[in-house]
């Protein structure tokens, strides 16, 4: 059993970290913040978890709708994942963004619960879509970063690990995590918060093997697919002013046992 002081985590945030990416809309998503409930719960009964996430929501959504319902369930833990899309979005501005994250940093640091949040990765080493983006990227971690140190906030710094961009951690949507990128996302921050047994978490994969003529072609193959089964679609969706995320609601609203019957891989 690991020894931790937590009994009451609450986690917010985005499609990160509902899960999209590890599972399916027939089984339900785990995700992360799913893995590291499990994590936290082994040889506590007491432990209880709550996921207000949502699908598709910008960071002045998750403050607006998440930061209060947070608060009111009084956690002794929080997550707070919050920028991946405003980031890939026209008008990305860094500072208002950070400013909505630091807002919920700060209540919930103020709360008395210990707060722990994400870095982004180089995401334009997952999807050629975000290769433009990485001034995006430093700019948004630099502001994080400081934001949480104001505010004696712990962070997962992934941007500095080769491994988060691997593009066997990711899902083929090159959006989301896959499930063994979350579940090293999930040992991340549970490194991140002391416990011992994941100062692995960010070992890098066996090497591939050298491109070939045959790989490379499978390669475009693969970004052709991409670009017409995901691309096409979130670009359809932003003209329409819609999002994945509208009329859902949070999969954990309440905090409750973690009891699963699942086996993480």
């Amino acid at each position: 059993m690991t020894t931790h002081p937590y009994t009451r985590y609450v986690a917010i945030g985005d499609s990160q970290t509902e899960g999209i990416g590890d599972g399916d809309e027939v089984h339900g998503h785990r995700g992360w913040a799913d893995r590291l409930a499990e994590i936290l719960a082994e040889g506590h009964p007491e432990f209880t978890y709550a996921n207000l996430a949502v699908r598709g929501k910008v960071t002045a959504q998750i403050r607006a709708e998440q930061l209060e319902p947070a608060l009111a369930l009084k956690p002794d833990l929080v997550t707070v994942v919050a920028g991946m899309n405003d980031l890939v979005r026209p008008g990305f501005d860094a500072e208002r963004i950070v400013g909505d994250i630091e807002e919920m940093l700060a209540r919930l640091a103020e709360s008395g619960a210990r707060v722990a949040t994400v870095t982004y990765p180089d995401l334009g080493k997952v999807s050629p879509f975000a290769r433009r983006a990485l001034p995006r990227v430093l700019d948004l971690n630099a502001r994080l970063r400081a934001a949480a140190e104001r505010h004696g906030v712990a962070v997962l710094d992934v941007f500095p690990h080769p491994v988060t961009s691997d593009p066997r951690l990711w899902s083929p949507d090159r959006i989301h995590a896959g499930p063994l990128g979350h579940a090293r996302l999930a040992s991340g921050m549970a490194h991140t918060l002391g416990l011992p047994g994941h100062a692995d978490w960010s070992d890098p994969l066996p090497p591939l093997p050298p491109p070939t003529p045959v790989s490379a072609l499978r390669t475009t193959s693969a970004d052709v697919r991409w670009a017409v089964g995901f691309l096409g679609p979130w670009a359809w969706r932003r003209l329409r002013g819609r999002s994945s995320g509208d009329g859902r609601t949070a999969k954990r609203p309440e905090l409750t046992p973690w009891v699963t019957d699942k086996k993480l891989t």
